[in-house]
């Protein structure tokens, strides 16, 4: 009973392990399929660029997107290669331990048989019986034979049972050979389209290079509107945090008025001085920010917090053409210094709100204009709009159309998003959910 117990655990331990590995290799599958995804989208935005006839640093930016991404696909097949080859060595293992397991059962059948063969005569089974000392004994003699020839079907059984294990792991490692022999085809595969494509990002470097005395000159106004749009967006913090702080007073002072009410009723309409509030009244705990002194900035704020990295993006087409902070130019010394994204889509495009708020200010920046949106100590600039559709004050929701995206310097559309803390910028694709 035991073996056939052992046998039998063995049987499940295989099972339950390759369940296990097969989740792992759903995964596997499920990123790789996510990461053919994002290259035929990224396929698609560089077929829409390609029409326009100058080398933009959005084109560039998929280029190199483009990469990463064929990287990460090769990495994954790396992955895939080192799970069949653990499966293979583990079958490997398994049907080591099974040959042994193999060779021990069939030498203890082996064992019962010379036994069964050498006590075949039945006069020896009767015999062994009737010498019984007495009826007792006979019966335990009858009993123990019966078990021994139940051992001896259970040893037989045993045996079938890991025979059948042995050949489906050797089946199994079969089957694993010809599946890594065609995951490494596919890596061959994705090795050659990553040289052509590294190949294609370095003859686009080369053509951009040549326009290194433009794209310099580009920077240089972006800096300028990014230096006037950061003092436009720290006066317009100033305005709302005095109005905040002015709000607040305001606020303590009737708390104050009312608590004293409360304690004393009779000294309400003859004094309003600070020192007759109570002293032993609790002061609420200072919040992180001026902006969240009332419960209902406090909630929005930590609403906006709550969704960091699954907001949806401001176009319904784009992508990020200069990244947040620092960076540079690939194939020229060229660098910059962003304070927050900027990202190329349709002229004309539709500006959507990535989250409800208040309309703090709008206002113009060399032509075109900027939308800036508080959500409670948080501050969001829509910036390159050559149209907007709302005015300050104005209460906005999630996916309501701003304006419209302005043609940059290059011939596209492009939009810039400034996303600020207080007066601290933050870096707004981290906040906004994967494409």
């Amino acid at each position: 009973m035991l073996k056939q117990a052992f046998v039998s655990f063995i049987f499940l331990f295989f099972t339950a392990t390759f369940s296990a590995r097969a989740q792992s290799k759903s995964d596997l599958e499920k990123e790789r399929a996510s990461i053919q995804k994002e290259i035929e989208d990224v396929k698609r935005s560089l077929d829409e660029t390609k029409k326009n006839k100058k080398e933009t640093l959005g084109q560039l930016a998929l280029l190199q997107k483009k990469l990463r991404l064929r990287q990460a696909a090769i990495q994954n097949i790396n992955g895939q290669i080192n799970f069949i080859q653990g499966d293979m060595n583990q079958s490997w293992h398994d049907i080591s331990k099974l040959r042994k397991e193999l060779d021990t059962l069939k030498s203890q059948y082996e064992e019962s048989v010379v036994y069964a063969y050498k006590n075949r005569s039945n006069y020896d089974f009767l015999n062994f019986i009737f010498s019984a000392a007495n009826f007792n004994d006979a019966l335990k003699r009858v009993e123990y034979l019966k078990s021994y020839r139940a051992y001896r079907e259970e040893r037989a059984e045993n045996i079938a049972k890991t025979q059948a294990l042995l050949q489906g792991k050797i089946n199994g490692l079969k089957i694993k050979r010809e599946e890594k022999d065609a995951v490494l085809q596919k890596q061959n595969k994705e090795r050659e389209v990553l040289e052509d494509e590294k190949k294609e990002k370095d003859q686009f470097v080369s053509k951009l290079k040549s326009r290194e005395k433009d794209l310099q000159k580009d920077m240089a106004i972006k800096k300028r509107q990014n230096d006037k749009l950061q003092n436009a967006l720290r006066a317009a913090i100033n305005r709302e945090l005095k109005a905040a702080r002015e709000n607040a007073l305001a606020e303590e002072k009737r708390q104050a008025a009312a608590n004293v009410a409360k304690t004393n009723p009779a000294t309400t309409t003859t004094t309003n001085d600070a020192n007759s509030v109570p002293k032993n009244i609790n002061k609420p705990a200072k919040p992180k920010s001026d902006f969240e002194k009332t419960p209902e900035g406090l909630i929005v704020s930590e609403n906006f917090e709550k969704n960091r990295g699954k907001l949806p993006w401001p176009v319904d087409a784009g992508h990020i053409s200069i990244p947040y902070g620092r960076y540079s130019i690939e194939g020229t010394k060229l660098e910059g210094n962003s304070t927050g994204i900027t990202i190329e889509t349709q002229i004309g495009a539709s500006v959507k709100a990535i989250f409800d708020g208040d309309v703090s200010s709008v206002f113009n920046l060399e032509g075109n204009s900027v939308v800036f949106i508080k959500i409670g100590k948080f501050f969001i600039a829509y910036s390159n709009l050559s149209s907007v559709n709302v005015a300050k004050g104005d209460k906005v929701k999630v996916g309501q159309v701003l304006g419209k995206a302005a043609e940059n310097s290059d011939g596209t559309g492009e939009i810039q998003l400034v996303l600020m803390e207080d007066k601290t910028n933050l870096n707004p694709e981290q906040w906004l959910r994967r494409k």
